[in-house]
């Protein structure tokens, strides 16, 4: 993985000493908090509903063994002892005090590591492919193109005060595993037939209030030029992209009102004089970049079959392991290795995606045994290990038991992805982990959900859809009706190639229906699906008509007995 080196590193150090100043005139008052408010969300931190928030970048969702050692200590010292791993396969803490958080920034820049641009009107953290370097489907490994990228977009002068945040997200295989189409900007890798590297850019995706997917408005751009053509992008955006209006402010706003069409005339224009410019990539920084992202060092390995895999386990662990095997192992470039996810949900016992800070340590000491030292975190709030030898998955598998990160859940109904919602954020309208929490207590049975397939299932607390909700084959969207909390349904949402917007299904719930709401939900699929037919194609093929039917039909009821309750 990348290293830093001068600049990388005095920069970071340079922020630190900066906000640590800044942190020391807050608490002397000599900053007020208007003032010191853009500064901290310049650097990660916000103030939640009752404590400091801070969110540390893991860019493409890479990261290795003493960055996470350093993060589980940083969760024991400073904090209660967790992290919380995001959506944009970041990591934050929710009870930090204001008065460690230079401390904390410092450390974090000892292994490496800092919250530069994880908040604020800016280029968030670029998100890839969580399995990329080994994915059997990859076109080409894309993170020396992420990197080059996080590093022309790191406190870029001209992009620091975009009328909202942006997101971009990178794709290199068959499979998109990287939600693309639902970022600002989308980035397609892939190569001709002279074997060079371009790229199809998408523009105006994202979830938030006003969910669109983007749509491709450049095809075949050599990967040279992507500063170049970003920049023109960028520069559009920043110059009519709407400041009066935050729900109206994200490029996907302009894009609709300009069309797709008109909005890659007016980029095209604007690209004319950057094309070939001093941003342009070269070959030289390629190799500067591309060299931290060789292969490691792998064994002459003998592929194993899966039964052959399956049958490494103790007779007592046989099924456990063989299930484990099925959901959570994935296919890998190399012969004789596989990569691993770790499930971080649990059923009904802790938030999507948290991690304390034993748990942390034993990842790293996972990482460094099986996986060469490097970690992976994903967008679906799970962790993975990328390169484990097939001959060592029963010893990780057993390791990590202890840990409880063997859950074989993954892409099931209980692998819900859900913000921290009205527990933590100051933005929330609704809970979004006891919702989730409920659910995978009432769904607490891996036969059932083995017979049921993949479904995804996405919480967010409000309309920021920082539980990507809207692209879950259920959505769930916590929202507030007359200080209350209430549950809206989407049905039909999904990611990857073929990537949707769920539809709503009606009126909303109380927190308590929700579990109810779901099981008639599995119940209409479970009825009226074909043989081996998944949910979201069952969804597709009948609409959600019959699913609306079956969750509303005691409605009239429901209702009478809430004004009676509530009367």
């Amino acid at each position: 993985m990348y290293k830093y080196d001068e600049i990388d590193q005095r920069l970071v150090d340079d922020r630190v000493a900066q906000f640590r100043d800044q942190v020391k005139r807050r608490i002397a008052d000599d900053l007020s908090e208007e003032e010191f408010r853009p500064l901290r969300l310049q650097n990660g931190l916000y103030l939640q509903r009752h404590a400091y928030m801070l969110r540390v970048a893991i860019p493409y969702g890479l990261f290795n063994s003493a960055q996470m050692r350093v993060l589980g200590h940083i969760a024991k010292k400073y904090d209660r002892g967790y992290g919380h791993f995001t959506t944009r396969q970041n990591i934050q803490y929710n009870w930090l005090n204001l008065e460690d958080t230079p401390e904390i920034l410092a450390e974090l820049a000892k292994v490496q590591m800092h919250a530069i641009q994880t908040s604020g009107n800016c280029i968030r953290n670029i998100t890839s492919d969580p399995f990329a370097g080994v994915a059997g489907d990859e076109v080409v490994d894309p993170r020396a193109v992420c990197e080059l990228l996080r590093q022309w977009s790191t406190l870029h002068p001209e992009f620091a005060y975009l009328p909202r945040k942006f997101k971009i997200a990178v794709s290199a295989s068959a499979e998109d595993r990287a939600i693309v189409a639902a970022h600002d900007v989308g980035l397609y890798l892939h190569k001709n037939n002279q074997g060079q590297l371009l790229a199809d850019v998408l523009v105006g995706g994202g979830m938030g209030r006003t969910p669109i997917l983007g749509v491709i408005i450049k095809r075949d751009l050599p990967w040279q030029e992507l500063p170049n053509y970003l920049s023109a992008v960028l520069r559009v955006y920043n110059r009519f992209g709407r400041r009066d209006n935050m729900y109206k402010a994200r490029i996907k706003i302009l894009v609709k009102a300009l069309g797709a069409e008109e909005f890659a005339r007016q980029v095209e224009s604007e690209y004319e004089h950057w094309v070939g410019g001093n941003s342009t990539f070269t070959e030289t920084e390629w190799q500067r970049v591309a060299k931290h992202f060789t292969k490691p060092a792998y064994k002459q390995a003998t592929s194993l079959q899966a039964e052959q895999v399956a049958q490494l386990a103790d007779a007592t662990d046989q099924k456990a392991f063989a299930r484990w095997l099925e959901r959570n192992v994935k296919s890998h470039q190399v012969s004789g290795y596989a990569s691993v996810v770790l499930s971080l949900k649990p059923h009904g016992t802790v938030a999507p995606g948290d991690v304390t800070t034993e748990q942390m340590l034993a990842i790293a000491d996972l990482a460094d045994k099986y996986s060469f030292g490097e970690i992976r975190a994903t967008h679906e709030q799970n962790l993975v290990l990328a390169d484990v030898e097939q001959a060592q998955l029963y010893s990780l598998w057993k390791d990590a038991k202890t840990q409880g990160l063997v859950l074989p859940n993954i892409g099931y109904l209980t692998d819900i992805i859900a913000c921290p919602g009205g527990d933590f954020c100051s933005l929330a309208n609704a809970k979004s982990i006891p919702i989730a929490n409920e659910i995978q207590k009432r769904f607490d049975d891996l036969d059932y959900l083995h017979d049921l397939g993949d479904i995804s299932l996405n919480i967010s607390g409000c309309m920021n859809s920082c539980g990507h909700h809207h692209v879950g084959n259920i959505g769930i969207l916590g929202v507030d009706k007359d200080g209350q909390e209430w549950y809206q349904v989407t049905l039909g949402g999904d990611q990857g190639n073929n990537a949707s917007i769920g539809k709503v299904i009606g009126p909303s719930f109380f927190a308590e229906d929700m579990p109810d709401v779901i099981s008639k939900v599995i119940d209409v699929f479970v009825e009226k699906r074909e043989p081996e037919e998944k949910f979201i194609d069952a969804v597709r093929r009948l609409g959600i008509t019959p699913f609306k039917e079956r969750v509303y039909q005691d409605r009239p009821n429901r209702k009478a007995a809430d004004e009676v309750s509530h009367g």
